[in-house]
């Protein structure tokens, strides 16, 4: 019976995985523009997958995510697919998703342990605990990103125009390309992260498991 059990948890964790996999690339459409800088919800789906699985597993929803783009499925942002993505400017970024996903899974957890909490009775204080360590898991989406993009912005004329675009639109007027390159492909997108696209997910993820429990489900 212990090992029927074992199996159908599995299995529910391997449906989830790719669900989450597929929530990621449509909140990867929900693009918005401020001026030149282009935002998505993309990192919502990184932080839920995250909430909701067990650290391996977030770490396969977000594998089969970009493998997923690999192959071709258009669930990058802008409808867009192909090997090509991954190795593109925004690569770093991408590569980035699979260890946020893994490394908040490992914070969630300890926390809620360490506190005695379930993800569907959290509090506010724990609420905003929880949004500061997506902001901690995020790092390495922010350093992969930038060290990729920084290599192709440096060589490619076209993109450090898009660049020296965004920093005249928030006002910068400053001739450092690192430092200019910095704020257009990290610092302008951190606020929008931690404060749309993970407090949506925290939210999310702590009705969805509401729900869970009210059904018996457990994929813990």
């Amino acid at each position: 019976m212990k090992i029927y059990s074992n199996v159908v948890s599995t299995i529910i964790r391997i449906v989830f995985c790719v669900v989450l996999a597929v929530i990621t690339g449509v909140l990867a459409q929900a693009i918005f523009y401020l001026g030149p800088v282009p935002y998505t919800m993309q990192n919502a789906g990184i932080v839920l997958s995250a909430l909701l699985l067990p650290p391996r597993y977030a770490l396969f929803s977000q594998l089969l995510y970009l493998m997923l783009i690999a192959l071709g499925f258009p669930i990058a942002s802008g409808f867009r697919g192909g090997l090509a993505i991954l190795l593109g400017y925004t690569g770093g970024y991408l590569a980035g998703f699979p260890i946020a996903s893994t490394a908040m899974s490992i914070l969630s957890r300890w926390y809620l342990k360490r506190v005695g909490r379930s993800l569907s009775r959290i509090n506010r204080k724990d609420f905003i605990i929880l949004l500061a360590f997506s902001a901690i898991a995020s790092i390495p989406i922010y350093v992969l990103g930038f060290i990729v993009f920084t290599s192709y912005a440096l060589s490619n004329e076209r993109l450090f125009q898009w660049v020296e675009g965004v920093s005249k639109a928030i006002g910068l007027t400053i001739s450092d390309k690192l430092f200019m390159i910095f704020i257009a492909s990290v610092a302008i997108f951190i606020p929008q992260d931690i404060l749309m696209d993970h407090a949506v997910a925290l939210a999310m993820a702590k009705t969805i498991s509401i729900y869970l429990e009210s059904r018996g489900i457990d994929i813990e």
